[in-house]
């Protein structure tokens, strides 16, 4: 891909710090799948990023320490299409977009309140209607 993949804002890994890798895809599609590497596999060392702002690389990192290999690269896959540059452009958005998942700050916290007086006395009344309501389809006991 001749564009840098943009992750929030203004940050952008440039191709430099990215390694694709092209192999044959899997599934249908004739004679023509034994010959193409359509399968495409994008690489990106999130650890030794220079584009990554400090923090974003640390949060990226915690964040997706599941995903990592070797605990340092980001490993995209994109096998859907049978064209190869279909498949980079998958790859590449499929990047873009765990990334900048995963660069993201995190929620504001709760702020824990209280229910108001009137919504709780709602509350109540919704719940006795509804056990009256039960009750009044019963079968009458022992007569």
């Amino acid at each position: 891909m001749s564009e840098p993949i943009r992750v929030r804002g203004s940050v952008v890994v440039p191709d430099a710090e990215l390694l694709w890798r092209f192999s044959r895809s899997s599934g249908p599609g004739g004679q023509h799948v034994n010959t193409s590497d359509s399968k495409a596999e994008l690489r990106f060392d999130v650890a030794a990023s220079k584009a990554l702002p400090e923090v974003w690389r640390t949060r990226a990192l915690e964040r997706l320490a599941h995903r990592l290999v070797d605990g340092r690269v980001l490993v995209v896959q994109a096998s859907e299409y049978r064209s190869q540059w279909r498949n980079r452009e998958a790859a590449a958005a499929r990047l873009a977009a765990v990334l900048s998942e995963a660069c993201a700050p995190p929620p504001k916290a709760r702020r824990a309140t209280r229910p108001s007086r009137g919504m709780v006395q709602r509350r109540l009344d919704n719940k006795r209607h509804r056990s009256e309501l039960k009750q009044g389809r019963r079968a009458p006991r022992g007569e």
